[in-house]
């Protein structure tokens, strides 16, 4: 089933490179297979193309902690909270000041 829904965003991120929707399914797609640092770069891509979005900086700080990359995790984490308490999120923030606490 990931290797499927992997061959399908891949195909579609190579379509349409610029489209952070597809590519933020591909890396989740990847992520679930646990190509975790495949995933982490199309994660930062994402990052990288809306500076409002917080679901991919929460998926990618998680991961990097799955990863044992503590210190990787703490920025993106810290600016997914960022994010959340500005976007007025409450749950993602209580979620991400436990992680943050834990690190």
């Amino acid at each position: 089933m990931s290797a499927d829904r992997i061959a399908r965003f891949s195909a579609l991120v190579a379509a349409q490179p610029d489209n952070p929707l597809f590519r933020f399914s591909l890396a989740q797609a990847l992520d679930a297979a646990g190509r975790l640092d495949e995933a982490a770069e199309h994660y930062r891509e994402c990052c990288a193309a809306r500076a409002d979005w917080m679901m991919p900086r929460i998926l990618l700080g998680k991961l990097e902690l799955r990863a044992g990359r503590p210190a990787a995790a703490r920025p993106v984490l810290a600016e997914a909270l960022e994010l959340a308490i500005v976007q007025h999120h409450e749950e993602p923030e209580v979620e991400l000041r436990a992680l943050l606490a834990g690190l």
